[in-house]
């Protein structure tokens, strides 16, 4: 063991650690999660440092080969897989994500004091506080750190998201022929085909793209140089200038500094939008879900219009059971994301005066949402939507029987008649072709008109559709 003292007292720290008194404290105080500090959260916190340290070296304040070692540090750190030995803390923690900081300024300084060849600890030469965390404060670094983690993460999801909406769009067009029973209130409407239904999935999924891709560009304003509320105490006017764009030059990403430190520092509103947009994913996913899993029940007793490409065994009980497993979990990762979406509300809203102490739960819950949602439609599309195939049979048997042909007899008879026409064929279980020919209310020609399910279709599609219904994404 080692000793460290802070404020409070010497504390005991194993030899090996790489981290210091800050963290074994936050190890004692915070063991609520398994979960400890994301790795990309870790990783713009690196960035973040050694963007500090040359920004310091170059207004003067910090020595240059001081700096030099702590660059050195942070960029052995990136090069090398980001793990619990160094970066223990669980990520729900008090303190405004200050032990996530400290955790990182003793890393840093333990790796680069160990590099000069001076022992893990002797931070007379290169100190977590003075040197390391010069010019900052954990109210500016933790939430920059955030929103670069957050864009990263973003990127992913983004691209399986495009990837998705051509799965879908793709089926569209393979679908645009195969004509079925339109429902509305799960009750027969009129016919459409499988392609439209396919086409109706991947618009709103279109929008949510835009959508999130709006609420990300509110990720790129970095409240550094504001140090602790926003008026830049301890931050030289070099530092300040020059800090955001050399950060942007490291991390290769156009991050720009916020106008306002003070409303950067303290509101948290970029986060709440953000987390808005991937609710209304998530929520147009879980309809996704829940449309496939109706169109594929039974084999017998349900729907059965669509084939779900078979995962797993369904059932320890019942032999032969295949269950719509890839749609559930997809509803199950959305219904998830409600819930986060409920928390950084709650988070946001908590905030007091010039400082949301609440961040790390924003971050966690930021964190998993992307990557469960990623994951989510990842498996979606391989697993369920690209091998999707159509029941042509029940298909045509549903419209055959279907009494939704009245629709297109009242014209022509009135509402009433038609509606008489359509209770007897579901009464007595014959087609409205075989009642309506026995009425002599139509002519052959209108008979033909009536029960020809292509025109029916064709006539309501919007010129946007035309016959080919998806225009991949240029």
């Amino acid at each position: 063991m080692r000793t460290e003292t802070d404020s409070l007292g010497p504390l005991n720290i194993p030899q090996t650690a790489y981290y210091g008194i800050h963290t074994q404290r936050a190890l004692h105080n915070f063991p609520i999660a398994a979960q400890v500090t994301h790795p990309e959260l870790i990783r713009a916190f690196l960035e973040i440092k050694q963007a500090a340290a040359q920004t310091n070296a170059t207004s003067g304040n910090l020595d240059r080969s001081v700096a030099k070692h702590i660059v050195r540090a942070t960029k052995q750190l990136l090069t090398q897989p980001i793990t619990p030995e160094y970066f223990p803390i669980s990520d729900i923690q008090g303190g405004a994500g200050t032990s996530t900081n400290m955790n990182v300024n003793e890393v840093i300084a333990n790796v680069a004091l160990e590099q000069t060849g001076r022992a893990r600890g002797d931070y007379s030469y290169i100190n977590p506080n003075d040197h390391v965390n010069m010019g900052q404060s954990t109210n500016d670094t933790y939430p920059s750190a955030g929103k670069i983690a957050l864009l990263r993460l973003l990127a992913p999801l983004l691209s399986e998201l495009q990837a998705l909406i051509d799965a879908l769009g793709s089926k569209a067009d393979e679908f645009s022929a195969t004509y079925k029973m339109g429902r509305t209130q799960l009750q027969d409407a009129v016919p459409m085909t499988l392609g439209n239904s396919f086409h109706a999935w991947l618009k709103p999924l279109r929008r949510d793209t835009v959508r999130i891709s709006t609420a990300r560009d509110g990720l790129y304003l970095l409240n550094m140089g504001g140090s602790a509320i926003g008026s830049g105490i301890n931050v030289s006017y070099h530092y300040q200038v020059h800090i955001v764009p050399n950060l942007a030059g490291i991390t290769g990403l156009p991050l720009q500094q916020a106008h306002d430190l003070f409303d950067a520092t303290q509101n948290l509103d970029s986060f709440v939008a953000l987390s808005g947009t991937l609710k209304t994913l998530a929520m147009s996913l879980s309809k996704i879900a829940n449309d496939l899993r109706l169109l594929s029940s039974g084999p017998r007793s349900g729907l059965s219009e669509i084939n779900l490409p078979a995962q797993q065994a369904g059932s320890s009980i019942m032999p032969g059971k295949i269950n719509p497993v890839i749609p559930e979990v997809v509803n199950q990762v959305a219904f998830e994301m409600f819930g986060f979406d409920a928390t950084i509300t709650a988070a946001a809203e908590a905030g007091q005066l010039e400082l949301n102490a609440f961040e790390p739960i924003v971050f966690r819950s930021l964190f998993a949402g992307i990557e469960h949602l990623t994951a989510a439609m990842h498996t979606l599309r391989v697993n369920a939507i690209d091998g999707i195939t159509s029941n042509k049979a029940r298909l045509a048997q549903d419209i055959d029987l279907s009494a939704s042909f009245a629709t297109a007899m009242a014209p022509i008879i009135g509402y009433q008649e038609a509606a008489k026409i359509a209770k007897e064929s579901l009464r007595t279980g014959k087609s409205l072709r075989q009642i309506a020919e026995k009425k002599n209310f139509f002519t052959p020609d209108q008979l033909t008109r009536i029960f020809r399910v292509e025109d029916i279709v064709i006539n309501a599609r919007t010129p946007e559709h035309g016959l080919v219904l998806y225009a991949p994404k240029s």
